[in-house]
């Protein structure tokens, strides 16, 4: 027989396990809500701590409990949430009704039950310490979510924008690295004209850097927030100097620099926020989407595709062909890519569905953002891990598609003129020879001349 206490609700009473630190909403929630299987993201969970404590260390200093030790009891449990210790009670679906309120109570509950645990009392005693009146004083689901959710994607998007910068890095070393390889340029994937592998590598490096700027700004979007603005952002039930203060200890705690919102009300009802975001994690994933499927072009093969680079060799790549290995990372890169865009449409429409003093679908757009961050944060960090810093070049591969392709042709038109050129190709066309063998059998060029036309500075060069 599992041991039980009996807590009660509006609806009714429920056995509840006796040592549970979650309580009847919790349980509820639990039952309702058996949708998606995945647990409230761990970082919103943390956020959610810092966003108690800060409360709770706001009604503390203003006297609203008489109780010390209760106080204290109170403000050491929001800490251990805060620092990830209590995440295994907290059991709803990420996805429920309700604006996230079966989050904000499975906290409430959780935070009740831990200081009467620090204070040696009986799981459940809410006449002690109570989940809605102490831990949730002066404060309502929909200002506490919206806050924990920027407090908590804050603190990704700074993981993602270094992960961004080491992989930005990465590029720029192999733009140096590579730097002396001259190679075809291609456009709409045909034969175009020369560059250098260097300077390929510069153009990832330099979207990155865009990305990783855009991403940095990204908390000036998200700093201004509405905590103790309540139920619909008048502050109903708070008072003043809660209202004043309450945000001012959360930026003190969190190190981020946090702002009440100057229009509670719209802080409350309107979260386009994070479409603007999401929108901006679009565009870091349309970009190593591109860089992704580039590197799985230029290292195909090996033998019958491009060739021009090597990945890393990680795994087996088949069942039945021995000796194949697939550009699993850039693969995997590019999987992610494409969820973080298909996160991002449905952020777009949870956020434009909400009705009137709130959004209701808080849960589903917390969810979705957060998954995003994580995916380009973990995706990036692998990709230069396990990828780029692992890039080589197959300098001979290059070397031999510059000496075969007409569009090294046009490298040489500067130096013998248009006509001239279309004499070598003919030369080429008829007689089976290289770019370079027929330049110099048509008596246009001599060798030196030619391998000054395709040095790297002469392809990279801007202007004639």
């Amino acid at each position: 027989m599992v041991n039980t206490r009996e807590e009660s609700d509006f609806i009714g009473k429920k056995q509840i396990p006796a040592d549970a630190l979650w309580g009847i909403h919790t349980a509820r929630a639990v039952e309702n809500f058996p949708i998606s299987g995945q647990k409230v993201h761990p970082a919103l969970i943390k956020a959610y701590g810092d966003v108690k404590l800060a409360c709770a260390q706001t009604n503390s200093a203003l006297g609203f409990w008489e109780d010390n030790t209760k106080a204290e009891a109170i403000e050491k449990a929001a800490f251990e949430m805060s620092q990830g210790l209590l995440n295994e009670h907290i059991l709803v679906d990420a996805m429920q009704g309700g604006a996230g309120t079966s989050t904000n109570m499975n906290v409430n509950e959780v935070l009740a039950n831990r200081a009467l645990q620090i204070m040696d009392k009986a799981l459940g005693d809410y006449q002690l310490v109570s989940p809605l009146d102490d831990i949730n004083l002066h404060q309502s689901t929909n200002d506490t979510y919206p806050t924990a959710l920027k407090v908590a994607a804050i603190r990704l998007l700074r993981e993602l924008e270094q992960n961004l910068l080491n992989l930005q890095e990465a590029f720029q070393q192999k733009e140096k690295e590579f730097a002396h390889i001259v190679k075809i340029g291609r456009t709409q994937l045909q034969d175009a004209v020369l560059t250098t592998l260097g300077r390929e590598m510069s153009a990832y490096a330099e979207a990155l850097n865009r990305d990783r700027w855009r991403i940095y700004k990204c908390e000036e979007r998200l700093r201004v927030i509405n905590l103790s603005g309540t139920a619909i952002g008048t502050g109903l039930g708070a008072p003043k100097q809660f209202i004043f203060r309450v945000v001012d200890k959360l930026r003190e705690n969190t190190n981020i620099g946090l702002a009440r919102s100057e229009n509670l009300i719209d802080g409350t009802q309107n979260v386009d926020v994070f479409v603007e975001v999401s929108g901006i994690l679009k565009a870091c994933a349309t970009n190593l989407l591109k860089i992704s499927n580039d590197l799985r072009l230029l290292s195909s093969g090996p033998h019958a595709g491009f060739g021009e680079i090597n990945l890393p060799q990680l795994q087996a790549g088949s069942s039945i062909m021995p000796g194949k290995v697939n550009p699993v990372i850039p693969e995997a890169v590019a999987q992610s890519a494409i969820k973080v865009m298909g996160n991002d449409q449905i952020v777009a429409q949870a956020c434009s569905t909400g009705n009137l003093e709130l959004n209701q679908f808080m849960p589903l757009i917390a969810h979705s953002f957060l998954e995003s961050i994580d995916l380009l944060k973990n995706a990036s960090k692998l990709f230069n891990e396990k990828c780029v810093s692992g890039i080589s070049a197959n300098e001979k591969v290059c070397r031999t598609h510059v000496n075969n392709s007409t569009a090294t042709i046009t490298a040489l038109v500067p130096a013998v003129g248009y006509a001239r050129c279309s004499e070598i190709i003919k030369l080429v066309e008829n007689n089976g020879l290289s770019i370079k063998e027929a330049a110099l059998k048509s008596g246009h060029l001599t060798a030196e001349e030619y391998d000054n036309l395709v040095t790297p500075e002469a392809v990279c060069r801007l202007g004639n």
